[in-house]
Order: C-alpha cells, then structure tokens, then sequence
C-alpha cells in the first residue's frame, strides 16, 4: 500500500477537474487559481484522458483550496458548480468507466437509483487508482457515500466539512439518475478531525 503522502489522483480524473473548473470560471479565472496553487504546469496544457499518475492529492487539495480562496464567500458554491460539471464531464467523456453506458434505471425506484450511482461512483474510484477507500452506507434508510481517502481535504483543517466540489459531484450524479434534485450533506469531513468524509442523500429538493 502506498502511503497517503504519495497517493496520486490519475491524469483522467485531474483532466475532468480543470475542464469543468474552466467551463465555470473562465480561462483566466483557472489560469489565475492554477498560478497560486502551484500548478502552473497546466496552463493551456491538459493532462491527457488516461489513468497514469497525474498529481497528487496534496496539489489537489491544493487546488480545491485556492479556487475557494480565489472567490471568498462565493468559493463554496463556485466549487459545488465545478462539481457538478465534473459530473457531466465524466458522464460525456469517461462513460464507461463510471458504469453508466446503457444503465437502465427507468424501472427501479429511486431509492435503488441512488443506491446504483452511489456506488458507480465508488467503483470508478477505486479502477482508477486501487489506494481509494470508499464505499456506499445504507442505515436508517438513508444513503451516504463514504470515503476515508478524500483528496479534496488532504492536508487541510477546518472547523466545518469543506468537500463542497463533492457535493456537488454527488447531488448531480444522484440527479442524473433519478431525475430530481436531492440535498446532499457533507456529515463528517476529515478536514474537521473525522475519519472519513460522509456524504448523506437527504430529502429532495423542492
């Protein structure tokens, strides 16, 4: 096992992260939060769509950081909007590694649906890079992604949750499979001192 300081996130995954980041922001606005989290390296210079080391999770959170950073008050939602195109990215361009090409979900209730992308998403984790640890909580008939590697938050201490980008990564990923707006809250944070980053499907959004 690789030790947490030298976990990676793969180039595919950083490539979704910057695509969405610009199509929210703006080029100068990624330009600028590249410069000050120290990834100046991939200005106008994508890593390519593979599953090869692309940066650490330290310069992830880095980065994460600094787009908050960069719009203060409005970072929090400025992240759940790069999130959710993250999301969407994933679901154009890397289909088949999240599992959804031709998911038929029509049928299945929605509690099922949530169950199905929740863990998509946990399988994509761990064939991208095998030092994920994550997984899918049902109790109490809610549902909740975990993971205890979160990248978002590596490094970092906070006194509230701070994995807004995977808010909403998740509440648009429940979204597409169900077709409604779902309020997705971040529980435990590690950032706050927790084990894990928790990530509760709560009531839908009206």
């Amino acid at each position: 096992m690789v030790s947490t300081d030298e976990a990676v996130i793969v180039n595919a995954l950083v490539r979704q992260a910057l695509v969405a980041a610009q199509e929210v922001m703006g080029e100068n606005g990624l330009h600028a939060v590249l410069r000050s989290s120290g990834l100046e390296r991939f200005i106008d210079n994508l890593p390519p769509d593979n599953l090869e080391p692309g940066i650490k999770t330290v310069e992830y959170a880095r980065l994460n950081e600094a787009i908050e950073a960069f719009y203060g008050r409005g970072g929090r939602g400025m992240l759940r909007r790069i999130g959710k195109a993250s999301f969407q990215y994933g679901v154009r361009e890397q289909g088949a590694l999240l599992g959804l090409a031709g998911a038929a979900l029509k049928l299945v209730p929605q509690h099922g649906r949530i169950k199905f992308i929740l863990n998509a998403l946990v399988n994509a984790l761990k064939k991208t890079n095998p030092q994920v640890d994550a997984w899918v909580e049902e109790k109490d008939g809610k549902l909740a992604y975990i993971e205890s590697t979160c990248a978002i938050c590596k490094g970092r201490t906070s006194d509230a949750p701070i994995c807004h980008l995977y808010v909403g990564s998740i509440g648009e990923a429940v979204r597409w499979a169900t077709g409604q707006e779902y309020e997705i809250i971040e529980t435990h944070c590690i950032a706050k001192g927790d084990p894990y980053c928790r990530f509760e499907v709560g009531e839908v959004r009206t």
